[in-house]
């Protein structure tokens, strides 16, 4: 995983820190004081001080995490922290971009990590969890906080993904990215979804799988066309379709209901299932 400052460019294994190693003391003539508090700060003057370094990932914070690939990251957009939720994230790691620590204290999650360029994040944030190691970025880069949280979550080898206040906030075209990038993920084989607690959203696969994620009974659900889509069949709804075409753009599959029996499938396009959860 790569981000560009200009013609610099540095992996996430290479910006990473490992506390109190050898390769550490090495690097602090160049990297500054902050690694002593477990914080690690990139600007594009000190890329070159990563390059061609092979620093460990930092450790885990609880020892019965050893070995999981499930990783909740916590984004800036809007929450709503139900049952449901705390069930999905429940043992995953947890790693947090930007002001989307401020999910973490609502969730009774402590992040191994969070990175940014920590332009939204609060002071306030800051003193609370000061203690939580960071990747610190420039404002002049080429990926937003949420997809740089995402790459370490890959590098520390991430194959599930939660993408949590990944919905609504300040910036749509922040949460239309989201959405995007959930789809891109999917299809490099990673499992994702996306969830604000009060809306889920899930690529739905193409070929002989089918989504069959369980919700309650009359939940409102849309499938989201982002190209047009072919052999598209939805059971177990209110309005079911079999193997039918919709044209890119089209508001034919939005607002549908869940009923018994519920499954998606769909033969070749891209699409993202978005379900209005009912908190209780």
């Amino acid at each position: 995983m790569r981000v560009n400052y200009g013609s610099r460019q540095a992996t996430f294994r290479e910006a990473s820190c490992s506390l109190l190693t050898a390769e550490n003391w090495r690097l602090r003539r160049n990297v500054g004081s902050d690694i002593q508090s477990g914080h690690v700060r990139t600007p594009a003057s000190n890329i070159h001080a990563f390059r061609r370094r092979s620093l460990l990932s930092l450790p885990l914070r609880h020892a019965n995490a050893i070995g999981m690939n499930i990783f909740t990251i916590l984004l800036g957009g809007d929450l709503v922290p139900t049952p449901r939720l705390a069930n999905q994230i429940a043992g995953t790691r947890v790693i947090a971009a930007d002001s989307g620590i401020g999910h973490a204290g609502t969730l009774g999650l402590r992040p191994e990590l969070w990175v940014g360029d920590f332009d939204s994040a609060s002071q306030e944030h800051a003193t609370r969890h000061a203690g939580i190691p960071r990747l610190t970025f420039p404002p002049e880069k080429d990926k937003t906080d949420g997809e740089i949280a995402v790459d370490a979550a890959i590098e520390r080898g991430a194959t599930s993904l939660v993408l949590c206040g990944a919905f609504g906030g300040a910036r749509v075209d922040h949460a239309f990215l989201h959405l995007t990038l959930a789809l891109r993920l999917a299809e490099q084989g990673l499992s994702v979804f996306l969830t604000s607690g009060a809306q889920e959203g899930w690529p739905v696969p193409t070929g002989r799988k089918a989504l069959s994620e369980r919700f309650p009974e009359k939940t409102l659900f849309s499938v989201l066309p982002f190209s047009e889509l072919q052999d598209l069949t939805v059971e177990g709804a209110r309005w079911p379709l079999d193997h039918v075409g919709v044209p890119f753009g089209s508001s034919q599959t939005l607002s549908n209901v869940v009923e018994d029996g519920f499954s998606i499938r769909l033969g070749k396009g891209r699409a993202l299932l978005l379900v209005q959860i009912v908190a209780k």
